[in-house]
C-alpha cells in the first residue's frame, strides 16, 4: 500500500544492468538530500497566509495545506515500510536483482508528468493553517528518521534488499524515496502557487 502510492514501475524504464557497489551514493549524500528537500519545502511555503495555504486550483486539486499534510503522513508511513525492511536478515546476494539506480528513484519521483493517486489514508484534509506548524511536524518526525539512518551502517542499508512496487530495492533506496517524495510535492506546491487565481496574500 505504501510505496504503491507512487508506483513508478509501470512508467519508469530502468537501466538494464544492476547497480554496483562502486556506483552507489553514501550516507553523506542521503543526509544532505534530506536537508536539501526540507530547506526547499520550507522556502516554498514560508510566509504563506491561511487563504494561500487553503487555496485549491480546482475541486479535484490539492491545496498547499493538503500537500503539507500528505508529506507528513507519508513520511511516517514510508519510514515504517523502510524500517520493517531493515528488520530482517541482510541478503546481499539479492543485490544483483536491483535494476533501479538511486538517480532513477530521484528523477522518477520528481517527474510530475507521471501522476499518481494517493492512498485515502494518506490524503491530507487541509488541517494546516500555518506553514510553520507543518514544517515543525515534519522536522520533529524527520529527527526520528535521521536518528535511525545515522544508527545504521551504510553497508547494512545497502545489503537489506526487499521487494516493492518500485521493483527490488535496498534499504538505502527506501530511505531515499522518503526525501524524494517530499521533493515531488514541493514541486506540486510550486504549481499551486503558479496558478493565475492563487491569492496574492
Amino acid at each position: 500500500m505504501l510505496l504503491s502510492v507512487y508506483n513508478l514501475s509501470a512508467e519508469q524504464t530502468y537501466p538494464k544492468d544492476s547497480v554496483t557497489m562502486g556506483s552507489l551514493n553514501g550516507k553523506d549524500f542521503l543526509l544532505h538530500y534530506y536537508q536539501q528537500t526540507l530547506d526547499s519545502l520550507q522556502k516554498s511555503v514560508e510566509g504563506l497566509s491561511e487563504a494561500q495555504l487553503q487555496f485549491k486550483a480546482g475541486p479535484d486539486r490539492w491545496s498547499i495545506s493538503q500537500c503539507l499534510e500528505h508529506i507528513v503522513l507519508t513520511e511516517k508511513a514510508i519510514f515504517a515500510f523502510a524500517s520493517k525492511g531493515m528488520s530482517g536478515t541482510a541478503n546481499p546476494e539479492r543485490r544483483k536483482e536491483i535494476k533501479a539506480t538511486d538517480d532513477v528513484i530521484i528523477n522518477g519521483m520528481n517527474d510530475r508528468s507521471h501522476k499518481a493517486k494517493a492512498d485515502p489514508a494518506l490524503t491530507g484534509k487541509g488541517k494546516y493553517n500555518t506553514s510553520a506548524d507543518a514544517i515543525k511536524d515534519l522536522q520533529d518526525y524527520r529527527k526520528v528518521i535521521l536518528d535511525y539512518i545515522n544508527s545504521v551502517p551504510l553497508l547494512d542499508l545497502r545489503n537489506h534488499v526487499s521487494d516493492s512496487p518500485l521493483g527490488v530495492i535496498d534499504g538505502f533506496q527506501s530511505f531515499l524515496f522518503i526525501a524524494a517524495h517530499t521533493s515531488r510535492h514541493t514541486l506540486q506546491i510550486k504549481e499551486v502557487k503558479a496558478d493565475v487565481n492563487f491569492p496574492k496574500q
